[in-house]
């Protein structure tokens, strides 16, 4: 239809809710899509059909949500239209969307869910959606969205948001524009749960919000302030007059701000979206010729609770119907009385005309809403009953409402559906729609694109109007949300009409959504409410289908070709068509342009086509059938026919094969002429071909060559016939040569003569072009010269213009400026009072500050002696008792800190109380003020109450006249109601016509009637006007007299506001004095909590330490037992040693041996008795792995029966290496641990200077701060002042710079410190590289072992092998030296790095203290330059009044104000530089921070590595520490076992002989060496293990069970074992006395010496465990420095944040004041133009006079 008849075609797809609206728009699109597509599509980009099918899931996640009746029911109309060009193809596509419900955002009902867009957000498929949109894992932490259900079964929301997130890519929807869609919706979540976190505070319940995580993440994602976003919530700023105030706001009214704004921000995004959508879908350079509509929009709703959003959903589909009926009906039946067919109109009763003029006509619905909606003081009840008052019994439509679905309905309407009760709770504030004007203005200030892309047409909260609104109103300004809706309805109705519609109607089957099932009644009552029964009925009595008259000439021209040939216009020829298929006529008839159908009879018209068209195919298939048979048989006996030829050729040959004739035939043939007579005709016939093909081509060469004979042939001719003409023209061309060839000579002599004065003229030429360039650049030089002149001429006279003006404007001035100097002087004295004023409070303030700071120090001291003292309480490793009273004295110490700090709090307090006091007695003042303000609002309020009353006399006329208006507009609709009711009840008739004229004259009387009703109201009207005038008068008068009341009350007010603000600013910075004090005070309080914090922990230190001396007593007690047990056996030797004495010399010489090794064990005891005090503490804190290293011991001791066995005389040059090299890789994880203090103590060195100089740098912009506030306060006054505040701006971007060169200087110290580190890496590597040297040669020894057998080598044979592994303990040691003295080189750059730092810091703290120096006197200057700078003003003010007297000075006055001028000129550009310059310091300092920050960020990794490799330092020293005391355990009991074979052996020498004596020292000897070297094997293979199997320890637990319970049931038979060896012993001790005499002496000295040297190894080893001990305590002590740095960094940089902002702010106002500056500079040249212009009117005027007086004078 839209391709053939040229109209925008439409469709309207409507229903109820549920019916299945949007599925069918979307086949409809889809169809038209996909038949209509172009076929064109860019490279990488969708097509145009795709993107228009992609707009549905973007706008059903985002306006789609479940309702009661439909689980997919959208919540907004649309109307999508489809455009396409001249051929029928896409070439774009356009929508507009209606009414988007945004009740739903905020409150959802129980059986209901909110739309779509939140719950696929919520389904993950996005992966890092959540993390950007900082949202949880849980739908239910949002109670905004989770009100009802939370899942749908019939959607997916994965799979929507899959759908959503690929239409968005699609549609061209940027990354940042898709992510910021999605950030705007999760605000709105996030702005549901901030609702809840307002709480009251106060008697007055003001809204405050303690708890800012919603509010963080809402004004994150919103891109604005947290803080102030809270505020304006809380206190909204309003403007009254002039001035801008804040509101304070209850929770509930905080809440509906928030939920405004959210909803605001929902439907703006939304309509963003669908712009988008069009800008995508509307190609510019394609043309757009027709459309097509497609309507789909809410369908008419009735539910248990209707409110606003279904009287406007109800409302659309009223006037939807309405045109459906309007179209069906009325339309339909004009179109056939049009055509001329013979038709009476019928009614069908679908008129729905009342009820929308119900909801549109004045002072019906809509006008009732509007009002009451624009009328600040209705309500809920004042709109039901000015609905019930104008609508109820004067609306047909309009009842009262139905109780039994809403008991709490107001009204109902009476639709074309169903009767809709409908509750208009919140009706008026939903039609408002208030919004917060200040956080719109925040938001379209904010970094969010797409947040102030939404708010772009809202005006906010302009802090100065714009200047060229004019008389303009804003954009959207004052309208309501249905006057708004109801503009788009009339447009969306003008477009309809323009196009011819086409209606789709959707039916509910059932209500209870169940597949198949279809409940008869319903579908019956949607198809009579929706004119479908109605419009069946007129299809059936009239003419649905209707065709114009060439279209079906073209369409069913083949059913009568003849006739339609011959007939004489398309009407004949559509009547010979229907006659000739013998149609009934009275299913038929022929209009003027259509011909028109019953309903069925052009499906009838069709079928009798389709047979004619059948009959014509199947002629045409006959004859095609008939000639492809005949073709197919004339080849098939063509066949035939060359078959029999075949035969025959077949038979001859074989007839001729057995022929010899024919043979001789055959081979004659090929040499016969005759037979060669197709070779000669091919040869003559190629030469033919050749001769064709070349026969052109010659005919052309000939006719060239003829035409080229014609020419010459012509010539000869013309020259034959000049010849003969005659000789004497032969002559005459002889003559002519001849004198042409003596001209030449001639000629040739002249062309000499003028090339050579050619030559003598070029040579002049040259030497005159050389003059003429001399006398150029003279001209050039000249000519600037004369321009410059010009120019300064011109530039002279422009200045004397300029100067001329400037006098005639100062002259202008200066009576103005005379005005305001005194002005500015009475200002001057009131601002220099109060900045006396001013800077005593900030003086007092600053002698505060410091004396807190000073308190501070103080503090910070007493806690620096007390960590100090902590420290060396740690340190001390001697005698409980001295490090008991070394801790009480510590904590003395502590609590006189504490008592000191108590003092400063009580002094604090003390101070708050005072300034507690003083902001009383202000608030008293404030209070007196307020009571004289309330006896003038109370003469306000009594002059208010009179004019109430007249208003209410007023409003009692205009209720009269409205009552006429009202009656005369009853009268009216009577009078069209009866007109009405005569038009239809028009008859020709002549009853009918008897009945008009009665009616008419009854109309007649009624218009009599209504004309005298109007004469009585005009007369009333003007007696009501007349009383209003006099009224009026006296209100006038009354106005006059308050008006001059109030300018009196106005000046009054002035002065009181005027004491008032002064008050205000007192107690303001009597506040800001009280908050620093209280910000001090809480960081005291802090310090105090830390101390009190510090003092427990040294307390239960303390605590600690007495339990660890009860049990060091009960173990001390234990020893004391041993070693007295030891004293006995040590007596019994005694015993043995003096019986022995009387035996041979050589058993005296081995008693005195014997006595030295007893006074080397005594000593031995003695030392190993203090060490043992030492392993006790270490045992104490190691008590969780004690029982690890018990088990290790029993497996030790174990391990030790089984070598002692193996033991010979092997190993003792293997331990003293072992031994070596294990203290030596403990001294390098000592000096590795004393690197890891040294680097964190100049980390915390570098973190403390940092803090100072933060602190410095907030102590320098708080000064900073002060003194640009007075500079900002003198600024106003004078301009002059700006030069003092360029000084402070250039100080303080110099204390900037050094700051940054110290911050520079600060991260070469960091970079040095990672150096550092890496370093220590390298260290740490290298110890790797020697435990694995160690390991290796672990593992050699255990070869060694392994080899050795039980008879063992000899002692030369160890000798060779010690003295080998000796070498190599010597190489190794020189490879540790080697890393010793790299470690030390580092320790030096470490080192020197610490005293270059703290030259720096003290270079920094020399640096801040010169620059408080200057800050103090240029704060004194500043001071003097105000005094003088109030001189300069007064002696001003006299020169200038004296100027004023004296006109004679008037010049040299002029040039002084010029010079100010210039001056002020150049303060006002010094000015605006310095905004620049602060803009770029808060730049700076902002990247600076950001430096900071990332600085810190790094530390703190650096930490978090240091302190991994400290937990790994303090691993292996706890393991090594472990392995020490198993060793140390095992060595113990050794050595007791050596105590007892020595008493043994002593026993038996004094039985047995010397030898015998000899011999078991010795192998006593050997046991214990052999027992260490076990020991320590044991230990390095304990170490490989746990170092190896660390994650498997928890698993191997079991089986070290079940093993050391075998091993206990082994050491009873490895007791045993003993005791058999002994006795063997005594028996081999027989056999070698002979062997053992020579050397039996030597090596027992030996074997002593080397048990002495391994007894010091052990001592320096214990001394190392010690130090490795106290490393790590300072490690951990570290550690906490660490994290209390890291505190306080985290504080900093808060405070920093805080600084930022307060910056930001301050240069907002700065560029507020500046604004404001420059209008009043603007205001003061106006007036000065002005006073100048009426100046020269007053000379002109004077001299006028001048003239006629001397005009009169000469008379």
């Amino acid at each position: 239809g839209m391709m053939n008849s040229g109209i925008n075609q439409s469709i309207l797809i409507t229903g109820e809710s549920g019916a299945g609206k949007t599925e069918n728009t979307k086949k409809v699109i889809s169809y038209f899509a996909t038949i209509c597509s172009s076929g064109k599509r860019k490279e990488g980009e969708a097509s145009l059909e795709d993107k228009i099918v992609q707009t549905n899931p973007v706008l059903e996640a985002w306006g789609n949500a479940k309702t009661v009746r439909n689980d997919n029911s959208s919540r907004f109309g649309k109307f999508i239209r489809i455009h396409f060009n001249a051929s029928g193809k896409l070439s774009g596509a356009d929508m507009v969307v209606y009414l988007l419900e945004k009740s739903r955002l905020t409150y959802q009902q129980p059986l209901e869910r909110c739309y779509h867009s939140f719950y696929n957000l919520m389904s993950d498929h996005v992966p890092d959606l959540k993390e950007k949109c900082l949202l949880s894992n849980d739908i239910l932490d949002y109670w905004y969205v989770s009100q009802g259900k939370l899942t749908v079964p019939s959607i997916d929301d994965k799979e929507d948001m899959m759908f959503a997130d690929e239409a968005f890519d699609v549609l061209g929807f940027s990354e940042q524009e898709k992510y910021d869609v999605y950030k705007n919706t999760a605000c709105m979540m996030h702005m549901g749960n901030m609702t809840k976190d307002f709480v009251p505070v106060g008697k007055e319940e003001q809204a405050e919000i303690k708890d800012d995580s919603n509010a963080v993440k809402v004004a994150t994602l919103a891109g604005i302030d947290c803080e102030w976003m809270i505020t304006y919530f809380c206190k909204p700023k309003l403007k009254v007059g002039t001035e801008w105030v804040q509101k304070g706001s209850t929770c509930t009214q905080a809440s509906n701000s928030v939920a405004g704004i959210a909803r605001a921000v929902y439907e703006r995004t939304f309509r963003i979206m669908v712009e988008k959508c069009n800008q995508t879908l509307l190609d510019p350079t394609m043309k757009k010729v027709h459309y097509i509509g497609v309507l789909d929009i809410a369908g008419f709703e009735i539910f248990d609770y209707n409110g606003f959003e279904q009287i406007c959903i109800n409302y659309v589909n009223e006037k939807l119907q309405q045109f459906f009926n309007q179209h069906m009906f009325t339309l339909e039946q004009e179109e056939y009385v049009r055509e001329g067919l013979d038709w009476a109109n019928v009614d069908f009763g679908m008129d729905l005309q009342p009820c929308i003029d119900m909801f549109e006509k004045p002072m019906s619905f809509l006008a009732i809403f509007e009002e009451e909606s624009l009328f600040p003081k209705a309500t809920d009840e004042t709109f039901r009953n000015k609905l019930f008052d104008n609508m109820l019994g004067k609306h047909p439509n309009f009842a009262k409402p139905n109780p039994r679905p809403d008991p709490d309905a107001h009204f109902a309407i009476v639709h074309y559906a169903a009767t809709v009760s409908y509750n208009l709770t919140g009706w008026l504030e939903k039609n408002k729609d208030p919004l917060n004007d200040t956080i719109v203005e925040m938001i379209k200030n904010g970094s969010n694109s797409l947040m102030i892309q939404c708010f772009a047409d809202h005006p906010g909260q302009p802090i100065e109007a714009p200047k060229d609104d004019g008389g303009r109103k804003k954009k959207g300004g004052g309208k309501t949300v249905s006057s708004y809706f109801k503009g788009q309805l009339d447009d969306l109705m003008s477009t309809l009409y323009k196009t011819e519609p086409h209606f789709i109607r959707c039916v509910v089957p059932n209500t209870h959504k169940i597949p198949g099932g279809v409940e008869p009644g319903l579908v019956m009552h949607q198809y009579q409410c929706n004119g479908v029964l109605a419009g069946i009925a007129i299809c059936r009595k009239g003419f649905p289908n209707k065709m114009m008259y060439p279209e079906f000439k073209a369409r069913y021209n083949i059913l009568a070709a003849k006739l339609v040939a011959k007939a004489k216009n398309d009407k004949s020829a559509a009547g010979a068509v229907l006659e000739t298929i013998k149609l009934d006529k009275e299913k038929y008839r022929l209009g003027h342009t259509k011909v028109f159908f019953r309903a069925g009879i052009l499906g009838f018209m069709e079928e009798v086509r389709e047979d004619r068209i059948g009959a014509v195919l199947a002629w045409l298939q006959s004859g095609a059938r008939g000639k492809s048979s005949r073709m197919q048989f004339k080849k098939l006996q063509d066949q035939k026919l060359a078959l029999y030829c075949c035969q025959r050729s077949i038979r001859n040959y074989y007839i001729g094969k057995t022929w010899l004739w024919w043979q001789i035939w055959l081979a004659i043939k090929p040499n016969l002429k005759c037979t060669q007579f197709g070779k000669y005709k091919q040869e003559y016939e190629d030469k033919i071909a050749v001769a064709e093909a070349n026969i052109g081509k010659a005919l052309a060469d000939r006719e060239k060559v003829q035409s080229v004979y014609d020419g010459l042939a012509g010539q000869k001719n013309e020259l034959e016939l000049a010849l003969k003409s005659g000789g004497s023209a032969v002559q005459e061309i002889i003559d002519k040569t001849t004198r042409v060839e003596a001209m030449a000579a001639d000629v040739q002599k002249q062309l000499k003569e003028v090339l050579d004065r050619i030559k003598g003229e070029q040579d002049q030429k040259n030497a005159l072009e050389a003059q003429r360039l001399k006398i150029d650049s003279t001209v050039a030089a000249l000519e600037g010269e004369l321009q410059n002149l010009e120019g300064s001429l011109g530039a002279s006279e422009q200045d004397r213009a300029d100067k001329d003006e400037q006098i005639r404007t100062l002259k202008e001035e200066i009576a103005h400026q005379s005005e305001m100097i005194t002005k500015l002087g009475k200002d001057k004295r009131s601002v220099g009072e109060s900045r006396q004023k001013t800077e005593e409070d900030i003086q007092t303030a600053e002698d505060k500050c410091n004396h807190l700071a000073r308190v501070k120090g103080k503090l910070e001291q007493a806690l620096d002696e007390a960590e100090d003292a902590l420290e060396r309480e740690k340190k001390v490793k001697g005698d409980v008792e001295k490090a008991k009273r070394k801790v009480e004295g510590d904590l003395k110490l502590t609590q006189e800190a504490v008592s000191d700090l108590e003092r400063v709090k009580a002094e604090l307090n003390q101070a708050l109380a005072r300034k507690e006091k003083e902001a009383s007695a202000l608030g008293a003042k404030i209070e007196d003020e307020a009571s004289l303000g309330s006896k003038y609002s109370k003469q306000i309020k009594e002059l208010q109450s009179r004019l109430e009353e007249l208003d209410e006399e007023l409003a009692l006329e205009r209720a009269n006249r409205a009552k006429a208006e009202k009656s005369r507009s009853m009268l009216k609709k009577d009078i069209e109601d009866l007109s009405s009711r005569l038009e239809e009840a028009g008859s020709n008739t002549a009853t009918q016509v008897e009945l008009n004229k009665k009616r008419e004259a009854e109309l007649a009387r009624l218009k009599g009637e209504l004309e005298e009703l109007n004469i009585a109201h005009e007369g009333t009207l003007a007696a009501l006007r007349m009383k209003h005038n006099n009224t009026m008068s006296d209100l006038g008068e009354q106005i006059d007299n308050l008006n001059a009341n109030k300018v009196k009350a106005e000046k009054d007010k002035a002065g009181l506001e005027r004491d008032l603000a002064d008050a205000r600013s007192g107690l303001e910075e009597a506040v800001k004095g009280k908050a620093e004090l209280d910000k001090q005070g809480k960081l005291l309080q802090g310090s105090i909590v830390d101390a009190n914090t510090r003092l427990d922990e040294m307390a239960r230190a303390l605590n600690e330490a007495e339990s660890s001396k009860k049990r060091l007593v009960v173990e001390n007690q234990d020893l004391n037992r041993q070693i007295e047990e030891l004293e006995g056996g040590i007596a019994n030797a005694n015993k043995n040693k003096t019986s022995l004495t009387t035996q041979l010399e050589d058993t005296k010489a081995l008693a005195d041996a014997e006595a030295k090794d007893r006074a080397a064990l005594l000593t031995k005891y003695k030392n190993m008795s203090t060490e043992l005090e030492n392993l006790k503490e270490k045992i104490e804190n190691e008590h969780l792995r004690k029982s690890d290293a018990l088990k290790a011991l029993s497996k030790a001791q174990a391990e030790i029966q089984l070598w002692r066995s193996r033991y010979d005389t092997e190993g003792m040059g293997r331990i003293e290496e072992l031994e070596g090299a294990r203290g030596k890789l403990q001294a390098r994880i000592v000096e590795a641990e004393e690197n890891v203090d040294a680097l964190n103590t100049k980390i915390a060195n570098a973190e403390k200077s940092k803090n100072r100089m933060t602190t410095d740098l907030d102590e320098i912009s708080m000064e900073y701060e002060r003194v640009h506030a007075a500079a900002l306060i003198t600024e106003k006054r004078s301009k002059n002042f700006d030069k003092v505040l360029g000084e402070w701006q250039a100080k303080a971007a110099d204390v900037s710079a050094e700051i940054d060169a110290s911050q520079n200087e600060g991260r070469n110290y960091s970079s040095e410190l990672y150096r550092l580190k890496a370093a220590q890496d390298e260290t740490i590597e290298q110890l790797d590289i020697v435990k694995r040297e160690n390991k290796n040669l672990a593992d050699e020894i255990k070869d060694l072992l392994e080899q050795l057998g039980d008879g063992g080598r000899s002692i030369h044979d160890l000798d060779k092998q010690r003295r080998r592994l000796e070498q190599e303990k010597e190489e190794l040691q020189a490879a540790l030296e080697e890393a010793e003295g790299a470690l030390e080189q580092e320790e030096n750059k470490v080192l020197r790095s610490q005293l270059e730092l703290s030259q720096v810091r003290q270079e920094i703290d020399r640096r801040v203290a010169e620059k408080e120096e200057e800050f103090n006197n240029t704060r004194k200057n500043h001071q003097r330059a105000m005094e003088s700078m109030g001189a300069s003003l007064e002696s001003e003010q006299r020169a200038k009044s004296e100027a004023l007297r004296i006109k004679k000075k008037l010049e040299g006055e002029i040039n002084e104000l010029e010079i100010g001028l210039d001056h002020a000129n150049k303060a006002n550009a010094e000015g605006l530089k310095a905004i620049k310059r602060y803009q770029l310091q808060l730049r700076e300092t902002i990247q600076a921070y950001e430096d900071e920050a990332r600085l810190r960020q790094q530390i703190t990794e650096a930490c978090g590595i240091a302190e991994r490799k400290g937990a790994a330092l303090s691993g292996e020293v706890e393991e090594s520490r472990a392995l020490l005391d198993s060793a140390d355990r095992a060595k113990r009991q050794l050595e007791m076992e050596i105590g007892d074979s020595r008493n043994a052996c002593n026993e038996m020498n004094a039985i047995n002989s010397r030898e015998m004596a000899t011999k078991r020292a010795l192998e006593g000897s050997l046991h214990t060496m052999q027992a260490e070297i076990d020991a320590v094997l044991q230990n390095a293979k304990n170490a490989e293990e746990k170092s190896k199997k660390a994650m498997v320890d928890a698993a191997r637990l079991a089986d070290e069970l079940r093993a050391e319970q075998d091993h206990v049931t082994t050491q009873a038979g490895a007791k045993k074992g003993l005791e058999s060896q002994l006795s063997d012993l005594e028996t081999r001790c027989s056999d070698a006395e002979a062997a053992a005499l020579k050397g039996g002496k030597a090596s027992m000295a030996k074997l002593e010496n080397r048990i002495r040297e391994l007894e010091s190894e052990l001592g320096s080893v214990q001394a190392r465990t010690s130090e490795n001990m106290k490393a790590y305590q300072r490690a951990e002590r570290k550690v906490k420095e660490l994290g209390f740095a890291q505190e306080e960094d985290r504080k900093n940089q808060e405070r920093m944040s805080d600084l930022a902002g307060k910056l930001q702010q301050k240069i907002k106002t700065y560029k507020t004041q500046i604004e404001e500056a420059e209008e009043i500079a603007a205001l003061n040249l106006a007036k000065y133009r002005k006073a100048q212009q009426e100046l020269e009117e007053t000379e002109e005027r004077a001299k006028m006079a001048d003239v006629g007086i001397q005009a009169v004078r000469m008379a």
